[in-house]
């Protein structure tokens, strides 16, 4: 079984057949299917590496959630002013399900 790097929300993953991921928010309904371009294509101890895609490969993915992760907290602080500021976040987040890999 191989291996892929793809390429969402400005980031890049790892990823394998049946992998679940999470990333940015894809503007996608829950049990839809969408493609990426893939950066390089492992099998093994071949690796083939894109220019900057690797022609005619893709993965496949199923969106299995929409959600919003764990809270994050951004904190501001400047010594001997008196300044802090404490803003809590969330981030949208869209889980996927890995369905194939088309080298």
């Amino acid at each position: 079984m191989g291996y892929a790097v793809i390429k969402t929300g400005g980031k890049q993953y790892r990823v394998q057949q049946g992998d679940k991921i999470d990333v940015e928010k894809l503007a996608l309904e829950v049990g839809s299917e969408t493609k990426f371009d893939v950066l390089l294509v492992g099998e093994g101890a071949s690796v083939t590496v894109g220019t900057p895609t690797v022609a005619g490969a893709s993965v496949t993915a199923k969106v299995v959630e929409q959600f919003r992760g764990d809270k994050g907290v951004a904190f501001k602080f400047k010594r001997r002013k008196g300044f802090h500021k404490k803003i809590g976040f969330r981030r949208h987040l869209t889980k996927l399900e890995i369905t194939g890999i088309n080298a």
